[in-house]
């Protein structure tokens, strides 16, 4: 519970995947919608037992409300095991590992802030999937075509930390780090000569102090 509402949870510090929180996405054909899916540490207890009792409440209120008194077995699970199976049948991916999965969604925009200053919105580059925020989610049920479920309900997101992008794409650091090794040590080596320089192939060099001159039809050393 957060804030007095039952169906309300601040998460634990979670590591964001599939972070569509800058633009709408539309799937499968529906409304666009800003949607998030969060990784939440299995060693964080007090989270997961918090979404479990909001998601309990939410299904009541579901029971009281829309579905008359009935009870549907819902088709998928609200909150999926990381080491497990997707719906699909397929594994997750390895950032999924030892982690609780949960995907919530919104039609408006949510706030995405930092931890240091939570009366600033951070800039859309500063907000990707792979890095780590607490984040707010609120479940509600849905009747829909006969389709009867618990939804998961975007809030807010606040950044704690950077972490590896999950998008595919390198960061910069990364991708020249080799560079920069390369550099430094081209960089302690004494300058090659004039004459090496102009005439590579034989490697001549003259006498220390000797002016050298080059044949500009040659390219040698006259």
């Amino acid at each position: 519970m957060y804030q007095n509402n039952p169906t309300k949870c601040l998460t634990g510090e979670v590591r964001l995947s599939y972070a569509n929180l800058q633009q709408p996405r539309s799937n499968n054909g529906g409304d666009p919608k800003y949607s998030v899916t969060l990784l939440i540490p299995k060693a964080d207890v007090a989270t997961e037992a918090d979404i479990r009792a909001a998601i309990n409440t939410a299904y009541e209120n579901g029971v009281r409300g829309p579905w008359q008194g009935k009870r549907p077995q819902l088709k998928y699970p609200v909150i999926y095991d990381g080491d497990g199976l997707r719906p699909s049948g397929d594994a997750f991916g390895e950032e999924c590992r030892g982690c609780w999965v949960l995907t919530a969604s919104s039609k408006q925009k949510p706030q995405c802030v930092h931890i240091s200053n939570v009366h600033a919105e951070l800039m859309p580059q500063d907000v990707y999937s792979g890095m780590y925020a607490r984040v707010t989610v609120n479940f509600y049920p849905y009747e829909n075509s006969g389709n009867r479920g618990v939804g998961c309900g975007l809030g807010n997101v606040c950044k704690t930390r950077d972490g590896e992008p999950l998008s595919g794409r390198a960061n910069a650091e990364s991708d020249f780090t080799a560079l920069e090794t390369t550099q430094a040590v081209q960089g302690s080596q004494p300058p090659v000569s004039p004459a090496a320089q102009a005439n590579p192939a034989t490697g001549f060099q003259p006498p220390i102090g000797t002016a050298v001159q080059i044949n500009p039809v040659t390219g040698l050393p006259m």
